[in-house]
């Protein structure tokens, strides 16, 4: 029965390994020849690629040399030294005002003048197109897929495989029935995962959706979700730039939200703090800094920068929630030094400052003094990966 029961294990292995194998091209998304129909006319769309508006590479030149030896001796930086906590989500019954969940690296719910919006939801244990290789979980996601309250919209900033993934996508498609608000592009991908055509909204910067015009008004009155510029680029693939990548603006009746997605410092969130500012809650990244990408990643400072410059050069106004880090290693600094680095910066620019721990809902009108949780992870260390 041994022999037996090995023997399935090892047919059930093989079977397993196969299956995600064979689904690596329906992760990688949709091809350049699907998306480009869309993206033909855009803005910032010339020679068959998107393009920032500032220039900008994604790898400094000449850097390569340095490149590899951080690759061959920092590659572990990244990785915490102790399990990190998590929080049980709070979910009130009615959307809040303002309030934010975070769940980890760039996905977060937004409560915004009774609406929930669901940011760059990503559930699955690694972020790449393979379930067998590529940057894996630092913590688990704090609730299930299946678990989240009812949703209004669900945003995505762009496609790398950090901010959208399938599978979590197909798992929205089958438990809720809110709409994929996105940047140029990217419903390619979501068709080709099966999303319905009536659930994808797609977006140039500067262009903006009412969820009353797509039959979601609520009693408290309309918002609007706007694509906003940011600085980084887009692939899935050898191919790079041929979806869009944005920020988003949340503007409620009486509440705005800027959510920064992933981006690099730009002049653009001047130009959006003069337009749509002040924002009463920013949602910026501060990880994955790194000298080698400096145009496509925004270090901690820069995050304190940018929450004054879209809150229209007011660096005091509204409330700055940190991602994109803890979750995922992918880069070389230290587990917590982005968000040392963040407090740090933020006390000296008078920037008001909660650092969640995953799972934990922020309300900034009820915010409690905050503990420095990300200095108390010392404890059993994680397994290798």
């Amino acid at each position: 029965m041994r022999k037996i029961a090995l023997a399935a294990a090892g047919v059930a292995g093989v079977s397993w390994v196969v299956r995600a194998v064979w689904e690596i091209p329906s992760a990688m998304g949709a091809s350049a020849a699907a998306i480009a129909p869309v993206a033909t006319g855009a803005v910032g769309y010339r020679n068959r690629q998107f393009h920032n508006t500032e220039p900008s590479v994604q790898v400094r030149p000449g850097s390569m040399i340095s490149l590899l030896f951080s690759a061959l001796t920092r590659q572990g930086a990244g990785r915490p030294p102790g399990t990190i906590p998590l929080a049980v989500p709070q979910v009130p019954d009615r959307a809040a005002e303002l309030a934010v969940t975070w769940y980890g690296h760039a996905s977060a719910l937004l409560e915004v003048d009774g609406y929930r919006i669901l940011t760059d939801p990503v559930w699955s244990e690694r972020v790449s197109p393979s379930a067998l290789v590529g940057p894996a979980r630092l913590h688990p996601v704090p609730v299930p897929l299946r678990e989240l309250p009812p949703l209004d919209a669900i945003v995505i900033s762009h496609d790398h495989y950090d901010h959208l993934d399938r599978e979590t996508v197909r798992g929205l498609v089958e438990g809720h029935d809110a709409p994929f608000v996105v940047p140029l592009g990217i419903g390619a991908h979501l068709r080709g995962w099966h999303v319905p055509d009536r659930r994808i909204i797609e977006l140039d910067w500067g262009a903006s959706v009412s969820l009353a015009d797509l039959g979601r008004a609520h009693d408290s009155g309309d918002l609007v979700l706007t694509c906003a510029a940011a600085r980084h680029f887009s692939g899935r693939g050898l191919t790079r730039n041929t979806t869009l990548w944005a920020s988003w603006i949340v503007r409620g009746p009486s509440r705005r939200v800027y959510f920064g997605g992933d981006t690099g410092y730009t002049s653009a969130f001047a130009e959006i703090g003069a337009t749509e500012g002040p924002f009463d809650l920013t949602l910026l990244p501060i990880g994955a800094y790194d000298v080698h990408w400096p145009d496509v990643h925004m270090n901690p400072e820069e995050a304190v920068r940018a929450h004054a410059d879209v809150c229209a050069g007011d660096p005091g106004h509204g409330l700055l929630v940190p991602i994109h880090w803890a979750t995922f290693n992918l880069a070389f600094h230290e587990w917590a030094e982005p968000v040392r680095r963040l407090v740090s910066a933020a006390r000296a620019a008078g920037t008001p400052v909660a650092v969640p721990i995953p799972g934990e809902r922020i309300d900034p009108n009820a915010l409690q003094p905050q503990d420095p949780w990300w200095e108390n992870v010392r404890s059993a260390a994680l397994p290798p990966q």
